[in-house]
């Protein structure tokens, strides 16, 4: 019995150093008939492939969610024409801002009950192309779904669905894939030829044409995971390139939303009625507004404000720029009372008392 229990031990210790020299050095294997554990060598689990975009099933969700744009400008009833996506059943609607820049009216057609609306415009973001309005009268309306973009990937299928043409009617749905989450670009508004560059934005390979803008970058579902903002151009124009577009990503335009909503201003996010200085300037070379033009009739001109002047502060806030002053002007609006400290073209200076008046979204 003593022989047997030394013999015990002694088997019980070599198999605890033989287990502890393993875990030294890392031994990972399994014993024979043991159940393999969740480590390394598990086997690897693979998502299955999600099903192709069905261009029908998402315009069908997405369609009556849209409205048709006409923006016009006095007195040439010229303007712009582009789409946008119904976001409350009483008439917000989401949209991009150069579709309504600079218009003294906006008319607006829905596309779920085919009526159409007086828009007004309730705040923008010029800096990233963002725009809300409001649908006077409208109630019941059919809303859009909105997604998120931190979930989109390069190579997501997706579909554009706006105005395309600007033409009304049934908006036109192309489909298209993910090439770029962070796209740079520089886009051209063709009403007044004016340049935006614009950063952040999705690129998609998809033939997006004009008046799509301010419509609806779908995914798979049906979920807008973004406004669309700009194209490539015409294929016959791309240069042998395949036609592109751009779209703001929807968590981005949707902070915008929220802070219009919230009724707080910023250097870029303007609410409510545009106030206007009626000034055209430039970057001064000593710093500064140089004015351009004081637009007969408004503000400035009625000051006795002229070209060749440089604004330098407002409300003793300095100005280094005209990008400053625009900033400056897009925290007011229209009856506020702003002072302007101005150099005229002798350098002499002087405090000028201004009362703003509306204009059009800039």
């Amino acid at each position: 019995m003593t022989d047997e229990r030394s013999g015990g031990r002694a088997l019980a210790m070599i198999v605890a150093a033989l287990l502890a020299v393993a875990g030294f050095l890392g031994y990972r294997g399994e014993l024979p008939g043991w159940p393999l554990g969740s480590g390394d060598n598990a086997a690897p689990i693979f998502a299955p492939a999600p099903p192709p975009l069905d261009p029908i099933a998402v315009a069908a969700v997405i369609d009556p969610a849209m409205v048709d744009i006409s923006a016009s400008t006095k007195p040439f009833g010229l303007g712009a024409a582009g789409s946008g996506i119904v976001l409350t059943a009483d008439g917000q609607v989401l949209t991009s801002h150069h579709v309504v820049k600079g218009a003294d009216t906006v008319t607006v057609t829905d596309v779920g009950n085919g009526r159409d609306y007086d828009a007004v415009v309730l705040g923008y973001d010029a800096s990233i192309d963002i725009a809300l309005l409001a649908l006077t009268g409208a109630a019941e309306l059919a809303t859009a779904r909105i997604g998120s973009s931190a979930d989109v990937r390069v190579r997501d299928e997706v579909m554009a669905i706006g105005n395309a043409g600007g033409v009304g009617g049934t908006p036109t749905g192309i489909q298209g894939t993910i090439t770029d989450l962070d796209s740079t670009i520089v886009a051209l508004n063709s009403a007044d030829l004016s340049r935006k560059p614009l950063t952040g934005m999705l690129e998609v390979a998809a033939a997006v044409t004009s008046g799509q803008s301010g419509g609806a970058l779908a995914d798979r579902t049906g979920a807008v995971i973004g406004v669309i903002a700009a194209a490539s151009g015409d294929p016959a124009r791309s240069a042998g390139r395949p036609p592109n577009g751009y779209a703001v990503p929807i968590d981005a335009a949707m902070r915008v939303v929220e802070q219009i909503r919230a009724g707080t201003p910023t250097d870029t996010v303007h609410i409510g009625p545009t106030a206007t200085l009626g000034v055209l300037t430039s970057d001064a070379k000593t710093g500064g507004a140089r004015i351009d033009l004081a637009i007969y009739g408004l503000p400035a001109y009625a000051a006795g404000l002229t070209s060749g002047e440089v604004i330098t502060s407002v409300d003793g806030r300095s100005i280094t720029s005209a990008r400053a002053l625009h900033a400056a002007i897009n925290v007011h609006k229209p009856a506020d009372t702003i002072q302007l400290d101005v150099v005229d073209t002798a350098g002499a200076r002087r405090t000028v008392t201004i009362v703003l008046v509306a204009g059009t979204p800039n």
